[in-house]
């Protein structure tokens, strides 16, 4: 029961450096909040310094879609920070002991404890396929049960929680959050107080939980120790939970408040002060999460006297034919499946291809669409590549700067991360850059020209990687996942065999085209594509690429 060690501070001279990397367009971010349901510009609580906390996966069994949609949602809010020069401390949760956990790993003969590593594991490999960043802490919840433990006690010590007792006056195990005690209750998620900004709030307003809904929420099944008798009002909520008579005894903690586990929403308040201290920037998830659990975490922080976050983020939901995925409603689809079918780049493609706030129908054709936008990267870079002689390394990709960058492009993230507006401000680029290569043949100062080329490939990847989607990044290119557009940057003795043979073909079909045997280039050409290489004739030459 050992807490993980506490992250060390920041001096005063790094600070003062990454406060001088922040590019002036950070000063025209603005971005959603929940609880105020409106779009303001983002100010940071530390210069030159962003904190955010997303909640992870219950790992109970294996993900599905909308779980890496939120999580792909988010690690673009975060690169676009990064992008922007802000140093970000980035913090996302296991909650690796929950009642789904216990009874599903009992029901497969399972230790709790194995079932959750193994589930953490998938969703760490299916985190890293589809190119999201390694948070810069990722606590578990079983190794924060003293700092849970010790969260509790304020609260109770602040009047604000009590400890339920058997009829000997001996505790429980049993704990609740006194709502009636906390007046500031409901401010984050109840609509009625404030008016709505947009159209995406007014759907996830309508489709989201909030305490406005009453009733039975079946994207939010009520946790069963939150319906005991014992509470003092209908809403409170369990802190700390008394074991049931199943549960394993190495899933019970011994506590001055009796022997039980944690109740599901103290751990995040817990782990988000432990690891970002007090007030932070943003915290995020998905927007099933807004009531109850963010509603009920943003209380409890709050009442033990500690800040909350100072903006509060939701990713809407993955829905098929309006109805949110999910594998409880039987609908929910597994990211190994899909990955089955797609490359893990369209699948990264189509789940960041609307604004994180707005619902994303999943369908044929949007894995559709998804692939025909890698087709117009890849074909685009690997061209530009070979005009310009190879391409620029990932370094000074890495290096640009959001001013840097094509003036829509850093409008649209500006605008509440506006992926829909930043996709189209990259397309036209390419279609810039396609210009200009055509048109690179016929210029006399070609140097200038290639230099022009260039600069439009650096912008094309630099945007392409601040969405995850650079295809010569990691993990696209070990991976294999960015085809053709990775073979232009990739030594792997596999493309460069292919290239040698495929360069053979061509160099007999420019022979065949000379001595005008059309009939013999064309059938070059269809033998080429039967096997699964596409041919495109340029200015500069033909290129080949994977279809």
């Amino acid at each position: 029961m050992t807490n993980t060690q506490e992250p060390q501070n920041i001096n005063i001279s790094s600070v003062a450096t990454a406060v001088d990397a922040v590019a002036s367009a950070a000063a025209d971010l603005k971005l959603y909040d929940t609880a105020s349901h409106a779009v303001s510009n983002f100010t940071p609580i530390k210069p030159g310094q962003v904190g955010m906390y997303v909640c992870g996966a219950t790992v109970q069994s294996s993900p599905h879609i909308g779980h890496i949609r939120a999580a792909v949602a988010f690690d673009v809010v975060r690169r676009w920070f990064e992008r922007l020069g802000y140093k970000v401390t980035f913090v996302r949760n296991v909650t690796d002991i929950d009642d789904k956990i216990l009874d599903k790993a009992a029901a497969a003969g399972q230790q709790w404890w194995e079932r959750a590593y193994i589930y953490e594991r998938e969703f760490t490999e299916a985190y890293n396929t589809l190119g999201v960043e390694p948070p810069t802490y990722e606590p578990r919840a079983t190794g924060h049960m003293i700092d849970m433990i010790d969260l509790i006690k304020q609260i109770i010590d602040n009047g604000h929680g009590y400890v339920v007792t058997d009829e000997n006056g001996n505790p429980t195990g049993n704990v609740y959050f006194d709502v009636a005690s906390w007046p500031h209750y409901g401010e984050l998620t109840h609509q009625k107080q404030t008016a709505v900004a947009d159209a995406a709030s007014e759907v996830a307003d309508a489709m989201g939980p909030s305490v406005d809904n009453t009733g039975n929420d079946k994207y939010n099944p009520v946790d069963p120790a939150d319906m005991s008798e014992d509470k003092h009002d209908p809403r409170d909520f369990a802190l700390w939970k008394a074991p049931k008579d199943s549960d394993p005894l190495d899933a019970r903690w011994n506590t001055p408040f009796g022997t039980g586990r944690p109740g599901w929403h103290i751990e995040c308040s817990a782990m988000s002060h432990r690891y970002l201290k007090d007030m932070f920037d943003i915290h995020g998830g998905g927007l099933d999460l807004r009531f109850p659990h963010h509603e009920n975490e943003m209380a409890q922080t709050r009442a033990a006297g500690y800040d909350s976050a100072a903006r509060w983020m939701h990713s809407a939901w993955v829905t098929a034919k309006g109805e949110k995925m999910s594998k409880s409603l039987g609908n929910g689809l597994s990211v190994p499946a899909v990955l089955a079918e797609n490359s893990a780049w369209v699948v990264r493609y189509a789940l960041g291809s609307v604004q994180y706030r707005s619902m994303l129908e999943w369908s044929d054709q949007t894995l559709t669409e998804a692939q025909s936008a890698y087709d117009r990267v890849s074909n685009f870079i690997e061209r530009a590549g070979a005009a310009v002689g190879g391409q620029p390394p990932r370094e000074e990709i890495v290096s640009i700067s959001a001013d840097a960058l094509p003036a829509d492009f850093v409008a649209a993230m500006n605008d509440d991360i506006n992926v829909s507006g930043a996709s189209a401000a990259i397309f036209t680029a390419i279609r810039s850059g396609n210009t200009l290569l055509s048109k690179l043949a016929d210029r006399v100062d070609s140097d200038v020209a290639k230099d022009e080329v260039r600069a439009v490939l650096v912008n094309v990847r630099a945007m392409l990687d601040t969405l995850g989607l650079d295809p010569l990044a990691e993990p696209w290119v070990s991976e294999g996942a960015a085809g053709g557009a990775a073979g232009a940057g990739a030594d792997s003795a596999e493309h460069t065999a292919l290239d040698r043979l495929v360069s053979e073909q061509l160099e007999e079909r420019a022979e065949a085209r000379k001595a005008k045997d059309f009939a013999r280039a064309d059938a070059i050409r269809d033998a080429l594509g039967a096997a699964g290489i596409a041919i495109e004739d340029t200015p500069q030459g033909p290129t080949w690429t994977l279809k």
